[in-house]
């Protein structure tokens, strides 16, 4: 009887082996492993939230292009709001200090950002304009960016003939926002100087 029980166990051992075998090695008839799913860093509320603020950054960039300063100080009111709904939480998951220093970096953006809406001279908001743009530029590397294609862009006359300064695109056309249209020396004949010094890109 013992014997008669030992051949049914290893026989079914031998069908579930088999079986386990058959289910492992499915994939097609070429034998490739299927890839691995690739998971995204951040969640989509996180990348939306970024990609909302750059857009009224954009606006604001574009508002300095037309010397508008009533509206790139509307437009910088805004950039500042949306800063605030990004949900930065989410580094902290990180094993490093990677929230902390993204969390320092907003800070300045906001900081230099609230400056620029209390000034009434075109050039001292350009100014901190170029300040925001600065802490934006690390910011994206920091936390690992995710979004669409923008463009690190260098105007190098910005604030005369050997001050120059940056600013973010979202196109790799120069639209220079700090000599703009209406330049009071240039008018708009310096409105594309400027080059394109680094792509931002997702990783």
């Amino acid at each position: 009887m013992k014997k008669v029980l030992l051949i049914v166990i290893a026989l079914g051992l031998a069908v579930a082996g088999y079986y386990w075998y058959k289910s492992t090695n499915k994939a097609g008839g070429d034998g490739e492993k299927q890839a691995p799913i690739a998971l995204k860093k951040h969640s989509d509320n996180f990348n939306d939230a970024v990609s909302t603020a750059m857009q009224s950054y954009f606006e604001m960039a574009a508002s300095f292009v037309d010397a508008d300063t009533a509206k790139a100080k509307e437009h910088c009111n805004k950039f500042v709001q949306l800063l605030d709904s990004i949900p930065m939480d989410e580094l902290k998951k990180d094993t490093t200090d990677i929230y902390e220093m993204a969390a320092n970096t907003l800070m300045g953006i906001k900081s230099n950002a609230v400056s620029l809406v209390t000034i009434t001279d075109i050039q001292e908001m350009r100014k901190d304009f170029s300040m925001v743009s600065e802490n934006l530029y690390p910011f994206f590397k920091l936390i690992n960016y995710e979004g669409a294609n923008m463009y690190w862009q260098h105007c190098p006359m910005a604030f005369g003939d050997d001050v120059g300064a940056n600013w973010i695109s979202a196109s790799k056309e120069v639209v220079n926002p700090y000599l703009g249209k209406n330049h009071p020396e240039y008018r708009g004949t310096m409105l594309n100087c400027g080059m394109v010094k680094d792509t931002i890109k997702a990783q």
